[in-house]
Order: C-alpha cells, then structure tokens, then sequence
C-alpha cells in the first residue's frame, strides 16, 4: 500500500463472526476454540497447500489435532471428552476456516466413525473401540457410498453380508471413503442376503484378509484427505464386529442425521475462510491508486458474502440446539446441508472473483477454499436430495423416484 493510500485509522481485522455468536459458548468452549484456532493458523496454514499440491495428507499433524482432545467431542464416556452438540459444531467450523480438508479428515473420524459405534455398538464394543479413537490411535472410517450406489443408499445397498455362524461374509465395494487408504479400522454398512436389512461392521483394515483399498487419485477438491476405493472379497468379520444396535438403514440414518449437521458448520467454515482472506487482500490490494476494497462494488461483494456467512451460522446454530433438545429430526439437518453448502458455493465463487487472476494461483489461496467447496457441496447427501427430503416433511407426499 502506497503511502499516500493509507488510511488514517486502523483497518478492522478480518472477522467472520459478525454477530458476535462465539459469545453463547461459556469461557471454557472458548478456551478450546482458542486452542484449535491457534493450531490451524500456526502449524496447519503454513504448509496445507503444499500437501493440497502434492495430493498427500500431513501425517506429522496428527499428535497436535490428539493433543487438543477434540476426537470424539459430544460423546459421554469411554474416553470422549463429551460436550455439546454446538461445541462440536464451532469446532468443525474453525477446522474448515482453515483448511477443509483436515476438517474432513476429523469428521470422518470423530463424527461418522465413532460416531456409529457410538451410536450402534454394544457396551463391550464402545469400551473396546472408542478410548484408542479418542486418543487418536485408531483411526476410523465410514464405508457406505459405493461406486454404483450414491444417493440410493436408502433403497439397496449391493454390498452384500451373509452370516456363516460366527461370522459374517462381506462381499462389494465402497469407493470416495475419506482416510480409507491409510486408516486402521472401517464402519462398513452392508445388505445382509437373509432379512435385506442394512446392517454394520467394524472391519479391521490391516488384518482382514480379503480387503483392499486403492487410492482415488486426480481429485480437484479436498486434495489433501485421502479417499479409497475399498473392495471387499469374501472378507470374514467376527459377529462381535458386527454393530450390535445396527438392524437396518434406518440406524445409519441416525449416524447421517448427525453428520449431515456437521457438514453445514463444515460448510459455514469453508465460506468464512474464503471471505477473510478476499477481506484481507481487499484492504491490501491496489488498483487506480487505491485499496479495491475502497470500492463500492468489492464492498458490496464482500456484504454479501458477510450474508451468507452470517444466515449460515444462525441456523447451524439453532441446529445444535434442536439435537442438544433432542428434537432434530432428519429434515432439519437436510434443510441446513442444502441451505448453507449453496450458500457456500456462492460465497467461494465471490471470494475468487475478487482476486481477479490471483484467485486461481494456490499462492493466495482462495482457490483451495473455492476447489474444496465442490465436494463439500456434493457429499453427505447432494442439495437435491436433502431438499427432497424437506418436501417429503413439508408437504407430506414423497417425490423421491
């Protein structure tokens, strides 16, 4: 900035949080996501657009994300640190501010892993599995989207299991399975061939034979997670592997119904990372010997990203709440995945059209935030069908096909 362009005041730090929500957390929450905040901006923003780059996950991350004792938030007992529903809302929210791709990486564990043991498992199981989850050393997966079965997975899983005494002969495919290629253990959902009921599997990735995972390579988006293509040949699985509270799809949804939630904050985090890096380069960057963002249209690009970040965050918000209540119902969470991942997708596409050219070059990265916001849009359920899923709850007739 040119001397002459200075302002005679402070300019305002770029601050997403524009109605001061942070405020409803208590003093500790805050503490925590103090914690989390100085970790991605100090060890986690340095280097995530290299592994984005090189298509590679930063392993020598992991003990840090341990150490701030997040695996497993919401959860009581069993070496989960419990907590709220908000709480693990915000937290997703501050991971994806950062980066989405380590925010992925912890959903996939804390949320969707652990959560369908969680959820599903019997006493013995959640006492077996959820303390080394916890403390991060086991890592988990969720192996439901298959190559042919996406959006169906309600209607039939082509994953077969067929119960052979004590155990279970799984047999199919699951592919975009986040971690999958390097993780220790796979909540595998399958049709069992005698009731036609889905049902879920703790499977053991480095020690049971017939399972294999191959890499997806050539991503655009969310680089920086790993995703596998799992096959699964004549794979034998212990009955004390199989989810013992699991007996059909409509116990997975309670997994989904979770996670979809996290995915909006994930979501809101993305879109709030995007708008304070245009921000900031808005208050630096010089055209016609002034900062562009003295310019009226920039100003009102950068209000209606504040918007959309702002209506985001009220309603994940008062989502937390309903399932801290125990009142969210599918159609909530499905209103929010829908309503904010568009949000998102247009808050990105803004905060990239206000780097002009700079806006594609990784260097400045928005063009993370404005790749990553792709799959985010896409998983968890696409806008289509959570909106379907809302008209099902609105009107009262189903449209699904």
């Amino acid at each position: 900035m040119t001397a002459s362009s200075k302002p005679n005041h402070p300019l305002p730090a770029p601050d997403s949080d524009f109605y001061l929500l942070n405020e409803i957390l208590s003093d500790t929450e805050r503490a925590l996501l103090k914690r989390v905040r100085t970790f991605m901006e100090s060890q986690v923003a340095p280097v995530i657009n290299k592994f984005w780059a090189e298509d590679a996950f930063p392993f020598e991350l992991i003990p840090g994300i341990r150490d701030l004792g997040i695996a497993g938030v919401g959860f009581e007992g069993y070496g989960c640190p419990g907590g709220s529903t908000l709480l693990d809302g915000f937290i997703a929210m501050e991971l994806a501010r950062v980066d989405s791709s380590i925010a992925t990486f912890y959903g996939v564990h804390s949320g969707l892993a652990m959560g369908s043991i969680y959820l599903g498992g019997s006493e013995e199981q959640k006492q077996k599995w959820l303390p080394p989850m916890a403390r991060m050393e086991k890592i988990g997966c969720f192996g439901l989207t298959e190559p042919l079965v996406g959006s169906g997975a309600g209607g039939g899983l082509l994953t077969t299991a067929r119960r052979e005494g004590n155990t279970w002969v799984l047999n199919g495919q699951k592919r975009w399975i986040g971690n999958a290629p390097w993780c220790d253990l796979s909540i595998i959902w399958a049709r069992d061939v005698d009731d036609n009921q889905v049902k879920g599997f703790i499977v053991e990735n480095k020690t049971t034979p017939g399972f294999s995972v191959e890499k997806i390579e050539n991503k655009i988006a969310l680089r920086v997670v790993q995703n596998g293509m799992i096959t699964l040949d004549h794979c034998r699985v212990p009955e004390e592997n199989r989810l013992q509270g699991d007996l059909s799809f409509r116990d997975t949804a309670r997994v989904l119904r979770l996670t979809r939630q996290y995915v909006a904050w994930e979501s809101v985090g993305c879109s709030m990372g995007a708008y304070e890096h245009a921000l900031r380069y808005a208050q630096t960057r010089e055209q016609l010997g002034k900062p562009i963002g003295s310019f009226q249209m920039v100003q009102d690009l950068l209000a209606k990203m504040l918007g959309n970040i702002t209506a985001s965050q009220c309603m994940v918000v008062r989502l937390a709440q309903l399932q801290d209540q125990g009142k969210l119902l599918d159609q909530h969470a499905s209103l929010a995945k829908a309503f904010c991942t568009t949000r998102m997708r247009e808050t990105v596409a803004w905060a990239r059209e206000l780097f002009g050219g700079n806006g594609i070059v990784l260097d400045y990265n928005v063009a993370r935030f404005f790749a990553d916001a792709e799959a985010l849009y896409s998983y968890e359920g696409t806008r289509e069908m959570n909106s379907l899923i809302v008209g099902k709850a609105v009107t009262g007739f189903s449209a699904f096909a």
